[in-house]
């Protein structure tokens, strides 16, 4: 989970969720340069998230364990969830 703490590795994860991606697919989810794009990939493929495959002089990456989604999209549910509560007890103490 350590290497889903940043929020443009998440947006590799989710980008690379509709199809494998070149680093250059990623520059535009962020405003960040090719070099720190691939020190993210470096972190994903690390945490066994992500893996390559060469096709041709291209670097395709992928992801290597998919069901990483269903752990991020049950750890939105259970934020979503936490907020929600926060927000009845706020509301609960501002009532008279």
């Amino acid at each position: 989970m350590k290497a889903l703490s940043n929020p443009i590795r998440l947006l590799m994860v989710d980008a690379l969720s509709r199809g494998d991606c070149c680093v250059n697919d990623f520059l535009p989810l962020a405003k960040v340069d090719q070099s720190a794009i691939s020190r993210h990939l470096a972190q994903l493929k690390l945490a066994g998230i992500v893996a390559e495959r060469r096709a041709g002089n291209r670097i395709i990456h992928h992801l290597e364990c998919p069901c990483i989604l269903e752990a991020l999209e049950c750890t939105v549910g259970v934020m979503q969830k936490e907020a929600a509560r926060k927000k009845r007890q706020a509301e609960a103490a501002r009532k008279p």
